[in-house]
């Protein structure tokens, strides 16, 4: 794999700039804070000025603020007073950066109204992660990631289907490889089972024996973020999960060592 120069920005955890150095990429972060991990590989700065330089790949955090939709009760201030647009102006600039390859992440928000569509929308429980936030992504030259090892709900277990197995080498039955298992032995629950209970969370199916709400370690019993309000509570829910910064180097770099 050829070794990507990528820039990561509106970054200050580290997380995805790091995963990409991991496998040998040229990657360098960009935010106006510093950067957590104390790396000499980020800049503390606008952005703006670092698009005309050459990249092969960007990833964008922009900032949610004004444009999340868990926000919506204060749209009609943020819109009157210019915030909400000067954002989606910033978030307009980073799509249309002359770079090959970009993202573009923000949780559920008006970008999809304002501008455009997201072209997935990903969870981190979809990447080994046992969290629920649901995430946009706006892609340019990028295939959709790929989701990795599904992480249930507290309760849950992962329905699993026959048709989706590979084959068994030695006898060609579906086999299970999370139980390392053939289908017909192993311990996922199967569909259509008069004594589970069935939810479908984002196109995934699970399964409980109890009739409860499908609910990750990162949530209260309502669902709600666990994050109380605090100074810091943005900053704590904007870092990348580990998982998702993983599998955007896995796919997007591969491995350039």
């Amino acid at each position: 794999m050829e070794k990507l120069k990528v820039l990561i920005g509106c970054e200050y955890s580290g997380r995805v700039r790091q995963a990409f150095r991991n496998l040998g990429h040229d990657a360098w972060s960009c935010d106006l804070l510093e950067s957590e991990d104390g790396s000499p590989f980020h800049i503390v700065g606008d952005i703006l000025p670092l698009l005309s330089q050459k990249w092969d790949l960007a990833i964008f955090h922009p900032p949610c603020t004004d444009l999340a939709v868990s926000g919506a009760a204060w749209f009609k201030e943020k819109i009157a007073d210019g915030r909400q647009q000067r954002a989606l102006d910033f978030v307009r600039l980073l799509m249309d950066a002359d770079i090959p390859r970009i993202v573009v992440e923000n949780p559920v928000s008006v970008i999809s109204s304002k501008i455009r569509k997201p072209d997935q929308v990903i969870q981190p429980w979809q990447f080994g992660e046992d969290a629920s936030k649901k995430t946009c992504l706006w892609l340019k030259g990028l295939p959709p990631l790929e989701r990795g090892l599904i992480v249930p709900p507290a309760g849950f277990k992962r329905v699993a289907f026959a048709s989706d197995m590979p084959e068994c080498e030695c006898c060609g039955e579906p086999f299970c490889p999370e139980c390392n298992d053939h289908y017909a032995d192993c311990g996922c629950p199967g569909p259509m089972q008069d004594e589970l209970f069935y939810k479908t969370v984002d196109g995934v199916l699970f399964a409980s024996e109890r009739d409860i709400k499908p609910i990750w370690s990162n949530q209260t019993p309502s669902g709600q973020n666990k994050l109380g309000p605090s100074p810091d509570r943005w900053k704590e829910r904007s870092r990348t999960y580990q998982g998702i910064a993983n599998a955007m180097a896995e796919q997007w770099g591969g491995d350039a060592k």
